[in-house]
């Protein structure tokens, strides 16, 4: 049976419904995978579910590889390309009885194939998919532990002094082509990867370096590997990212694409010029991590309805506000994913492309040879589109283009850098744009911000003081029935206590009293009070919501939200 038919399967037997079919179809089609582990992802079936309607499938056992752990001894038995194609995990032996967990265990070339490489007489247990991967991640990880390779360092790389390298590096890099140094790169990424990290920082000191990543938006000391080998790290990087070498003294961008634990990775380089040498930043762009279902970022049923109202309007100009590195992007792309229909033509102007998405067609801004903002929305509007989505807003000239397509039959989605909703209209104006062409243009803001989610295994139930509070603004009553929560740490989450992020949100919704008072250059904290009355969430008590309902934790609250000063 074809894993994708389960869907249909599932359909049949009540467990979902369509419209969480037709979700998971959208998402595979954008961060690939299958139907039945994006039906997982977004929350349409729990794995638990899925394990035991399979195991009634197929016929035989099922096995929760969530925690488990392999063993090296079993994972010898069958190659790692044969175990990767067939998505297929040996986990226990007993006799001349090899029990293997499949995503597909009616595959019976799979079973065959297995047994004749193994000598065993295969048993099929089914296990959930994004188990599988991640067992399959551990156990064929070809670039070794970071510690294996630490360990081993000092003893297969010759110690080489700092000229020698540079000499090494203008006459040819054999320096860098040494085996030991691709294997510690490689594996600082694939470690990076299978931590979930979205940036590796590689940054050199006096006499030291350290490498540290950025899991959940928190950065972590991971590692400092010998100071010595710091130009041959920094000139393999530069060798893979395509830059050049022998520039030291400029910043340089460039791409690395590479296949890290069984899937393909895309990484953005970024090389700065530093007193002690370069520092590399790598962001990570990894497909499978992205989550475009609009019901799952976490919005209320109040902010949810108005923006799913402001993106289904033919024309108008939605906005997304936020610091760098707070969601802007995700919430972009699930409000395209939302409106992308094969009747509406959707184009986007970016920089820099972050995923790919179907159907849409995607601009890569540059600057360098004059594709600016603003000349991509010109040519834009003479390609005949319906939604058309600017990566920034910047100045007035992309602000104006903007505008007057929103008011000319286009619905537009762009990003503003400012600290809350109500200041995306001060910022428009303080471009240049008239009151007036804002309040007609206009639909709603959205502000935003990412908490970390406290751990789901090691979370304790704690008290807020009155000191906390006080600080928070919270009022005593909220505290009925609340379900405060703080993580412990523990080895799923890295000991930190948190483990995933979700959504924070301020909706303002551009209602008609908002539109007058905007004409008559209404301060921001006029147009906060008067949306606040309407029934806007600030962020500051949206993150309340989410720490009342155990998802984040104070010290979350009041990093991220500001008080509100009404």
């Amino acid at each position: 049976m074809v894993v994708e038919d389960i869907g249909q399967k599932l359909l049949e037997a009540h467990l979902i419904d369509e419209n969480a079919l037709q979700k998971a179809a959208l998402q595979q089609k954008t961060a690939g995978g299958t139907v039945t582990s994006n039906l997982v992802k977004i929350g349409a079936l729990t794995e638990e579910a899925l394990l035991d309607f399979l195991s009634k499938l197929y016929n035989c056992p099922s096995i929760d590889l969530k925690n488990f752990e392999p063993d090296p001894a079993l994972t010898r038995l069958i190659p790692g390309d044969v175990a990767t194609k067939f998505m297929a995990l040996p986990v226990s032996k007993s006799g001349r009885k090899l029990v293997v967990a499949m995503v597909n265990p009616s595959n019976i070339f799979a079973i065959d194939d297995i047994k004749f490489i193994t000598g065993y007489e295969v048993e099929p247990n089914v296990a959930a998919e994004a188990g599988v991967k991640k067992a399959l991640d551990r156990a064929y990880d070809s670039a070794g532990t970071m510690a294996d390779v630490m360990k081993n360092m000092e003893e297969d790389l010759a110690v080489v002094e700092e000229d020698e390298v540079a000499e090494a590096q203008a006459s040819g890099l054999d320096q860098m082509n040494e085996a030991p140094i691709v294997k510690l790169v490689n594996s600082l990424i694939a470690d990076a990867v299978r931590k979930g990290a979205s940036d590796i920082h590689i940054e050199p000191y006096e006499k030291t370096m350290r490498v540290r990543f950025r899991i959940d938006g928190a950065l972590q000391e991971m590692m400092a590997p010998p100071y010595k080998f710091k130009a041959a790290i920094t000139s393999r990087l530069k060798i893979m990212a395509d830059l050049d070498i022998a520039e030291r003294r400029v910043p340089q961008d460039g791409r690395i694409k590479i296949k890290v634990l069984n899937r393909t990775i895309d990484l953005r380089v970024n090389s700065l010029p530093t007193i002690f040498g370069e520092k590399i930043v790598m962001r990570i762009l990894d497909k499978t991590n992205l989550n475009i279902d609009l019901e799952k970022l976490g919005f209320e049923p109040k902010a949810m309805k108005d923006f799913i109202g402001a993106i289904s309007n033919p024309y108008g100009m939605v906005l997304v506000t936020g610091p760098t590195g707070s969601g802007k992007t995700t919430s972009l792309y699930s409000a395209l994913s939302r409106v992308n229909t094969p009747e509406v033509n959707v184009m986007t102007a970016e920089d820099p492309v972050e995923y790919n998405l179907d159907g849409i067609n995607q601009v890569l801004v540059n600057d360098g040879v004059g594709l600016s903002f603003s000349a991509a929305l010109k040519a834009f509007l003479r390609q005949d589109p319906n939604i058309i989505m600017v990566g920034e807003i910047r100045d007035i000239d992309t602000a104006g283009i903007a505008t007057k397509a929103a008011l000319t039959g286009h619905l537009v989605l762009s990003t503003l850098h400012t600290n809350d909703s109500p200041s995306a209209i001060g910022r428009l104006i303080d471009m240049g744009i008239e009151p007036f062409l804002v309040a007609s243009s206009v639909n709603l803001i959205l502000a935003q911000r990412l908490v970390r989610r406290v751990c789901a295994v090691c979370r304790r139930p704690t008290k807020i003081t009155d000191e906390i509070l006080d600080e928070l603004q919270m009022d005593k009553s909220l505290l009925e029935g609340a379900n405060i929560v703080e993580g412990e740490g523990c080895v799923e989450c890295n000991n930190t206590g948190y483990r995933g992020r979700a959504g924070i949100y301020e909706v303002l919704n551009i209602s008609p009293a908002i539109r007058d008072l905007i004409l008559q250059r209404g301060s921001s904290i006029d147009l906060k009070r008067l949306a606040v009355k309407e029934g806007m969430l600030t962020l500051r008590r949206d993150a309340i919501m989410k720490l009342r309902r155990g998802v984040t934790s104070v010290e979350e609250v009041l990093k991220e939200s500001a008080a509100d000063k009404l």
